[in-house]
C-alpha cells in the first residue's frame, strides 16, 4: 500500500469515532468506592457489587441521577464479570479471600434487584473451579471462559464452558487458544471475543507484566477459534469489553508499564479487523466493568493505580456515536 493510502486510512480509523470527552458525572449520592469488582446494566439501571472487603449492591438510577443501596453482600466476593439474566444479576467464576491464594467461589449468586435479595445458584462444573474468568450470555445460555484456580499464585486455564440455567447442567466446550484471567468476554454479533487479561503467576514473582497481546475470538457458527492478525493496541488486564454493534470496545486495565491504570479506550471493527480510538478516559481504572446503556458507554469505580488502589467511586459516560 502506498505511504498516501495508508496516511489516508489512519485518518479515517482515528476520526471514525470523533467525538467529545467522557463526562464525569456530578452525582446526587455518592457510590461506594471498590475495585476487583463488577459494574453491570440490569432493566435499564446500573449496578455495582462486589469487591474487595464485603460491599454492599448499589443501584443507579440514570433517571435521578442516584446510587441507593439494594442489600449487604452475601460474603466476600470479588474478581469476576457480572453478567445480566432474566432480570436478575448472576455472579458466576467469582473469588474470595486474599492475595494471593484467593479461592474460588463453588457456585453461582444470584442476586435479584426486585426483591433485593440474594440467592444460590447452580454450582460451578466439577474439577473446573475458577475465578477472574470472562462470562457472558447467548440465546438463554451461560458462557465461562478462561480464568485462575488459585487467586493470583498460579492455576490459569484456557478452559471454555456453558451452563443451561434451566437444568443447571455444564457442557465443556473446545479450550481457547491460550490461557488467561483477569480477563472480560464480551460477545459481538455470533462471535465470543477475548482481549486483554494475563496469566497471573506469583508463584514465580510474576502477575502484573504477564499481559497478553493476542486478541482471541470464537465462531459459534463454525464451532471454531481463531486468534486475529492484530493484537490489542494497549496490553492490560482487568479491562472490561463490550460488544456494540459490529464493536468491540476496549477500555479500563493495569499492566506492568504504568502505575497509574490505563485510561486507553480502544475499538476493534470485528468486520476488518483493525483498530481505532474513543477519547481517553477522565480517569484511568482497572478491577471494575463497563455497560452500554441509553446509548451510551458507562464505566464507575476500580483502582485508579495498578494493584489494590486507590479506590474510587466515580462514574464516567460517553455517548456513543457510530
Amino acid at each position: 500500500m502506498k505511504p498516501s493510502l495508508i496516511l489516508l486510512f489512519f485518518l479515517l480509523s482515528t476520526s471514525l469515532f470523533a467525538q467529545e470527552s467522557w463526562t464525569t458525572i456530578t452525582l446526587k449520592t455518592e457510590a461506594t468506592p471498590r475495585h476487583e469488582n463488577s459494574f453491570v446494566e440490569c432493566g435499564g439501571k446500573l449496578y455495582s457489587l462486589g469487591g474487595r472487603g464485603e460491599r454492599p449492591v448499589e443501584e443507579y438510577d440514570p433517571k435521578t441521577n442516584t446510587w441507593t443501596k439494594l442489600a449487604d453482600a452475601p460474603m466476600e466476593i470479588h474478581h469476576f464479570q457480572a453478567i445480566s439474566y432474566q432480570g436478575e444479576i448472576w455472579v458466576v467464576g467469582a473469588l474470595t479471600g486474599k492475595y494471593p491464594h484467593e479461592t474460588p467461589i463453588p457456585n453461582i449468586l444470584i442476586f435479584n434487584p426486585k426483591t433485593k435479595t440474594w440467592r444460590d445458584g447452580p454450582a460451578l462444573p466439577e474439577g473446573r473451579l475458577r475465578g477472574s474468568a470472562g462470562v457472558f450470555v447467548r440465546n438463554s445460555k451461560i458462557y465461562m471462559v478462561c480464568g485462575i484456580q488459585d487467586g493470583h499464585y498460579d492455576g490459569f486455564v484456557s478452559w471454555f464452558d456453558e451452563l443451561d440455567p434451566k437444568t443447571g447442567k455444564w457442557t465443556s466446550l473446545t479450550d481457547a487458544p491460550r490461557a488467561r484471567d483477569h480477563v472480560s468476554a464480551a460477545m459481538v454479533g455470533d462471535r465470543l471475543y477475548l482481549a486483554g487479561g494475563r496469566t497471573s503467576h506469583a508463584k514465580i514473582g510474576r502477575v502484573i507484566d504477564t499481559t497478553i497481546k493476542d486478541v482471541d475470538y470464537y465462531d459459534f457458527k463454525t464451532k471454531t477459534w481463531h486468534t486475529i492478525e492484530n493484537g490489542i493496541p494497549t496490553e492490560r488486564a482487568g479491562n472490561s469489553n463490550l460488544g456494540i454493534g459490529p464493536y468491540l470496545v476496549v477500555l479500563n486495565g493495569e499492566s506492568g508499564v504504568q502505575t497509574p491504570a490505563h485510561a486507553e479506550v480502544e475499538v476493534l471493527d470485528t468486520r476488518t479487523h483493525t483498530w481505532s480510538k474513543l477519547p481517553n478516559l477522565n480517569q484511568g481504572r482497572h478491577g471494575t466493568g463497563a455497560a452500554f446503556l441509553d446509548g451510551k458507554i458507562w464505566v464507575q469505580a476500580g483502582s485508579a493505580n495498578r494493584g489494590g488502589g486507590p479506590e474510587i467511586s466515580t462514574m464516567e459516560v460517553l455517548e456513543w456515536r457510530k
